[in-house]
């Protein structure tokens, strides 16, 4: 009987750690080849696509990929990318998305032969903000912390030392596809690595101000 119980416990561990595994996420725009082993995505970035809508360069375009899962409350997101970027503005990261007009995207952008931070924060239009490296780098952790209606963004070389690189605004109480996407606006493609994608809940902000105000 106490074997029968730790191989229950056992089963119930292993299925609250697969309980994010990326099998179970949707596509939005699913790239023609990709792949899924030891829940670490590989994707060949679909040519020519992109998200942006509208400022600056007078288009609109919504046709990336993005591997997503449903997120209603608050949240914190976090992976590590790895990419062959090759051309102008070739791109991987986080994206949280409520629809077509609200979105924000996050991760390494490359630019001008330079690797870049990059976040793209969509309203009706989308803004661009960027963060110079000094020099290539193998791989960037990316990590977006949802609380009320606010999304604080990071950056990381090692999984410990963040370092935030933008706090921009998400309508709270609704929602959101959060997961990861890549892009080529200006080229043929490059290959990207997503490991080591996590969302860890986060109890909402006002409801335990309300608890701790109300205790019996």
């Amino acid at each position: 009987m106490r074997h029968l119980f730790i191989s229950f416990l056992l089963s119930l561990f292993s299925t609250l750690l697969t309980a994010q595994s990326l099998d179970r996420m949707q596509w939005f725009n699913e790239p023609e080849n990709w792949s899924i082993s030891n829940n670490t995505l590989m994707m060949d970035v679909t040519p020519q696509s992109d998200y942006w809508r509208i400022s600056h360069y007078g288009f609109t375009v919504d046709d990336a990929p993005f591997l997503y899962t449903m997120r209603g409350g608050e949240f914190e997101v976090k992976v590590r990318i790895s990419g062959e970027y090759k051309v102008r503005f070739d791109q991987a990261g986080l994206m949280l998305r409520i629809d077509k007009e609200n979105y924000i995207k996050t991760g390494i952008e490359f630019v001008d032969g330079k690797y870049n931070l990059s976040t793209v924060v969509t309203h009706k239009t989308s803004d661009w903000s960027v963060i110079e490296l000094d020099e290539p780098v193998e791989y960037i952790w990316i990590k977006a912390v949802r609380r009320l209606d606010a999304v604080e963004i990071f950056y990381s070389f090692d999984d410990k030392d963040y370092i935030m690189m933008r706090n921009c605004w998400l309508q709270d109480n609704t929602p959101v596809m959060v997961g990861m996407m890549a892009a080529s606006p200006d080229g043929s493609g490059f290959k990207v690595k997503f490991d080591n994608f996590r969302i860890t809940h986060l109890p909402d902000q006002r409801r335990c101000e309300w608890l701790k105000n109300n205790q019996e």
